[in-house]
């Protein structure tokens, strides 16, 4: 059983002052061509479908064209998607039992009342069954119906509210089983400040969305959405795929790519990213406008400059990079901020402190230096 793993498609995004339907459009094309040359039985989208909760028609019609080229060029294919937190969850689920009908499968809405349980999509190949959980972004205020609250009546945490809603389900564990997911899975032996963010994520006061790792174990691949950055969180079969076209400055640089995933018989698992190379690519470009101006291309840029620019320097950069995102100048302050920082980098512990306290006098400096000692040898031995 082979399928793509992909999220975060954020139809209809704009990056500071461009519009980038022409560069999504490129690289859905771009992810096509890939299913028609590798074949997969199924591709599913793990949320953030569009970029707005309610999309614009030309975001629409974005989709509606990648859907109808997949499905032209490959009828056989199962597509699943659901809903993440940039999503409507009503939207998304419109018309999903008659779409289901034509192998796809749009999940907007977890389950909500008792009687409900996660969309299961079984496909089969030689090796038996497949069991695809689809389980669209949940906040614990929607499903408390399920999952119950606190003992004072207040919501519960996401992380306790997707262990109930998965502990509900009848999963069995004989056979192989694909998580579909949108929320914010903590990687092992990570806090929530350690995962880097990208600017265009959306994040919690607090990380309390944060959920552990250690709920996906059930599965032999968790295909998650949220993270924009290409992540794995504790092992080769629980992965953030990242976004398939970068959505920020903070994302230039990145390789991009769609997850191919691979099962054979239960335990056997085989992931390789499938990279994409988008119709432009995001730079980000510090220097004089001399140094600036040499680096003339049509990629979308983000410019710093260090030098203090003519009267004509920004029209000049403009006619140099018709995909300007933005000019931003580097001022004498945040140089000799950043100097500063770096100068401290050098020093060891004791100068730092002595610099802090300024004139000490001989005898306290000798304790100063023993109590420094000190406190790194204890912490090297521990």
């Amino acid at each position: 059983m082979k399928f793509f793993h992909l999220s975060d498609l954020h139809i209809g995004l704009k990056l500071i002052n461009w519009d980038l339907r022409e560069d999504q459009e490129y690289i859905l094309h771009q992810i096509v061509e890939l299913a028609v040359r590798e074949r997969p039985d199924a591709l599913v989208i793990a949320g953030d479908i569009y970029d707005k909760a309610v999309p614009s028609a030309e975001a629409m019609e974005v989709l509606d064209g990648f859907i109808a080229e997949l499905t032209q060029k490959l009828p056989e294919l199962v597509i699943m998607m659901i809903s993440g937190n940039h999503d409507s969850a009503s939207r998304v689920n419109c018309y999903r039992s008659v779409l289901a009908r034509q192998n796809l499968y749009m999940i907007g809405v977890p389950p909500v009342r008792p009687e409900e349980f996660m969309e299961k999509v079984v496909l089969r190949d030689a090796y038996g069954p497949v069991n695809f959980y689809l389980l669209p972004f949940v906040k614990p205020s929607t499903v408390k119906q399920i999952t119950g609250t606190d003992e004072k009546g207040n919501n519960l945490s996401y992380d306790e509210t997707l262990h109930r809603l998965l502990a509900r389900e009848t999963v069995d564990t004989v056979e192989r089983n694909v998580l579909v997911s949108h929320q914010f899975y903590l990687p092992v032996g990570k806090s929530a400040d350690e995962v880097e963010r990208m600017d265009s994520e959306i994040r919690t006061v607090g990380n309390i969305d944060e959920v552990s790792v250690e709920v996906l174990q059930l599965f032999d691949y968790a295909a998650l959405g949220h993270i924009h950055k290409p992540m794995k969180v504790g092992s080769e079969v629980a992965r953030y795929c990242g976004t398939p076209l970068a959505c920020s400055v903070s994302e230039a640089g990145q390789q991009k790519g769609v997850i191919e995933v691979e099962l054979g018989a239960k335990g056997q698992v085989q992931t390789r990213v499938l990279p994409l190379h988008p119709l432009r690519q995001i730079r980000v470009l510090r220097g004089t406008a001399a140094e600036v101006l040499a680096q003339a291309c049509d990629d979308y840029v983000s410019v710093m400059l260090t030098d203090l620019p003519d009267f004509d320097t920004q029209d000049r950069i403009r006619a140099a990079f018709p995909y300007l995102l933005e000019i931003r100048r580097e001022t004498l302050l945040q140089r000799d901020y950043v100097g500063a920082l770096k100068a401290q980098e050098k020093l060891d512990p004791y100068e730092i402190c002595c610099s802090f306290l300024g004139d000490v006098p001989e005898k306290e400096m000798a304790i100063l230096q023993d109590v420094v000692n000190h406190v790194f040898t204890e912490g090297e031995t521990e």
